[in-house]
Order: structure tokens, then sequence, then C-alpha cells
């Protein structure tokens, strides 16, 4: 059966984005998805409060048909990295092949976000050339500039990499504006990620300029995006 993903948003527990896990979630099935990525940056701060709410499971299926998978983009040392499958310890500014390492320890799989997007910490072509890759991701809706896109498809054409389509959604409303679309013999993370890696069908649209402000109104006022007290959420175990 076909499903239909986006592989890369952020929840509030990213400073720069501005909405709850709850609110991105539910706007994902609006646009009719089956599931989506928590990849916040550096944290998976967003991950371990849907694991307590029961919306993550540790063995992978999906919670009343919507599969949503634990993951992280963290700021390597040469850029933007997204974990999928698994979560990290804080991995910041650490070497991308090291982040790699932890990721494939942990059963996850790796994609390189907005590759060569020097304005958004992409990654150069000479760092992803020695990096173990599941997907790159050709089509980030929230792209700087069009030609980065293009530049990272036909780095994946050359290498064979599988491709991946996703929003980079800060805010609610971009989420699944841009998605990846699986054959799947079950909705569970372990037949994602083995698709992910066989590569998908790509559903490519950016974000309208009101999106897009929106998204950059967060990233410069980042400092009055502040998340909710969930201290009685997490019983104080990550506080």
């Amino acid at each position: 059966m076909q499903h239909s993903f986006d592989l890369h948003l952020h929840t509030f527990f990213s400073r720069d984005a501005v909405h709850s896990p709850e609110a991105m979630i539910a706007a994902a099935k609006k646009r009719g998805l089956s599931g989506i990525a928590i990849t916040d940056h550096d944290t998976c701060e967003g991950v371990e409060y849907l694991r307590r709410k029961g919306l993550i499971r540790d063995d992978g299926e999906a919670v009343d048909g919507f599969l949503i998978i634990p993951g992280v983009e963290v700021s390597t040392q040469e850029g933007h990295l997204l974990c999928l499958g698994t979560t990290l310890p804080y991995m910041k500014r650490k070497p991308a092949i090291e982040v790699i390492t932890a990721i494939h320890e942990r059963g996850g799989i790796a994609v390189a976000p907005h590759a060569y997007d020097r304005f958004r910490a992409g990654i150069r072509e000479e760092v992803l050339n020695d990096l173990d890759l599941a997907a790159i991701e050709t089509f980030n809706a929230a792209v700087s500039m069009k030609r980065f896109n293009i530049h990272a498809s036909n780095y994946a054409a050359r290498r064979g990499l599988a491709r991946t389509a996703a929003s980079d959604a800060h805010h609610a409303a971009a989420v699944g504006i841009s998605s990846t679309s699986y054959e799947l013999p079950t909705l569970s993370q372990p037949a994602l990620l083995t698709a992910i890696a066989r590569g998908g069908i790509s559903s490519e649209n950016y974000l309208s300029f009101s999106q897009s402000m929106q998204k950059n109104i967060g990233n410069w006022f980042r400092i009055f995006n502040k998340k909710p007290n969930l201290l009685s959420a997490f019983a104080g175990t990550y506080f």
C-alpha cells in the first residue's frame, strides 16, 4: 500500500519553530499523510515527549494508523544531517562521520538535508562523498535558492542515492507541503526505513511567500519562540 510521509519537520522543541508536536501531527493528518519524522534541531525532547504520550511505540508500529518516526537534525561540524529511526545523545558540532556512526549503531539511517544550501548549513559535496548516507534530500520546500535542490538532485543521480522530498516545516501550515510516498508492506518504522533507502515518489512544492516569511520570522526572532512549561509531562527527567 502507498503511504506518504513528511520526513523533515520541526516542533517547538526547536528554538526556531513555533507549534507543538500535536499541532504538527494534526496538520499532517489533515494533509492525508500516513506519518511524519520529528527532526528537531539538536534535541530529541520532542520524540521523548511523544513516547510518553504513547504516540511513538518502541516496537516501531503505527499508533491509530499514523506513524511517527523518531529523529533529530544534527548540526554537525560540517553542516546539518538528519538522523531517522532513532534518537541520539547531544552531538552538536561533532564530525558528520562520527554522527553517522552513532546513527547506524542505534539502527537508524542518515539523510543529508538541503545539501549545497550554504545559507542553511548544507553539507558540502567534498564531505558528502565520504558519508554513508541512505538518501539525500533532493527537494527541500524551504531551500534558500531553488538551484540548491537541483544540485542535490544531480548529486544523488551521480552517486545512485535514494531521494527524499520534505517540507522542513517550522510551523503547522507548512507540514506536508512536500512529501515522499513509499509502497510499504506494513505501516511500520522498519518497513519505512528500508523503503527510504530504496527510494520513493516525491511530491514537490515550495513554501508560499507567507509560509516562508513565517519561517524566517521564527529564525530571526527565535528568542521569543518558547515552548510551554512541560516539566510535568517529563516528570523531571529531562529538565
